[in-house]
């Protein structure tokens, strides 16, 4: 087993583990800060997959938006709204939760369909990357490429993650104000 591989599978783990933790996690701070290592986990594994700019992309949108965003609702939430999101569990296991178990499943055979009829070893840009020695080269077009397939090939995905980055500051705003006391 190489360097690299030794690598993907430590990073795969603590991605995959601390995401769990965050999933089934029962105190919300702990699962906050976990998120956070889960986000970084994936940043790496991205590296990992010589896809620097999605790293980087991932750590700046993620890490430092939503992320930060979250820790602020979080802080700036009054012990009221945090008693009463405690009193609105469910249990894990309930009729409710049905529809979720069911994608959950679904998705849970369709990735696992994908990984075990994937030909790994014939991929063209594994091919490539072992044909090259997993050198990089390095052009003055880089970021000319990056910018025209931003704005033509890759905006709908950009659009859709600035969407996301404005629904999770107006949920931020919404859960960090304060309700007016009735007397």
């Amino acid at each position: 087993m190489s360097l690299v591989q030794a690598m993907f599978y430590l990073m795969a783990f603590v991605t995959v583990g601390s995401a769990l933790v965050v999933a089934a996690g029962k105190n919300l701070v702990r699962s906050i800060f976990l998120f956070f290592v889960t986000l970084f986990g994936l940043a790496g594994l991205y590296v990992l997959a010589l896809a620097d700019f999605v790293a980087v992309t991932q750590i700046v949108i993620y890490v430092g938006g939503i992320l930060v965003l979250i820790l602020f609702a979080f802080m700036l939430s009054g012990k009221e709204a945090l008693a009463t999101a405690e009193q609105q569990k469910t249990k894990f296991i309930s009729l409710h939760n049905l529809p979720a178990f069911i994608l959950a499943a679904l998705f849970l055979v369709v990735m696992l369909n994908v990984v075990f009829k994937a030909d790994i070893n014939n991929l063209p840009w594994i091919k490539t990357a072992i044909a090259t020695k997993n050198v990089v080269p390095v052009n003055g077009t880089g970021i000319n490429d990056i910018g025209v397939g931003l704005m033509t090939r890759y905006l709908l995905p950009f659009e859709v993650i600035s969407v996301l980055l404005m629904i999770a500051l107006v949920g931020a705003a919404h859960l960090s104000r304060k309700e007016p006391v009735e007397a």
